[in-house]
């Protein structure tokens, strides 16, 4: 087989999502018998102290006979995450002034959840 039509085979539909550091590659590939089957790769972006960078890949395969079950799950997990959690994105990388719970703030004072006071602002 040529290296034209390896390529053919390899790329047959793809979508890329970029998030952040970590970039999310979703190809359909053919296997040998030429079914489909996905792939779907994790790939991060780390940085040396001396600015040189590698990436760490993470790879999936899927096959069709999975596909239900595993869409399933992961619906049943995503909508898990949205009912306990909802949307709003809390992390210290999407929030510069996040704090974890009990971390030590800047003057070394330790801040907990448990000292605040919910108020209202029709009480003041």
């Amino acid at each position: 087989m040529s290296d034209k039509g390896l390529i053919e085979q390899e790329e047959i539909y793809s979508k890329i999502l970029r998030a952040g550091r970590r970039t999310y590659f979703f190809d359909v590939r053919s296997t040998k018998a030429n079914d489909y089957y996905l792939t779907v790769t994790e790939s991060k972006k780390f940085t040396h102290d001396d600015g040189s960078f590698h990436y760490k890949k993470h790879k999936i395969y899927l096959y069709k006979e999975d596909f239900t079950s595993f869409k399933e799950i992961l619906d049943e997990m995503m909508e898990y995450i949205i009912d306990e959690k909802g949307l709003e994105v809390i992390s210290e990388r999407h929030q510069k002034d996040y704090k974890k719970e009990d971390e030590p703030s800047e003057n070394g004072e330790i801040k907990s959840t448990d000292s605040f006071t919910d108020l209202d602002f029709e009480d003041i």
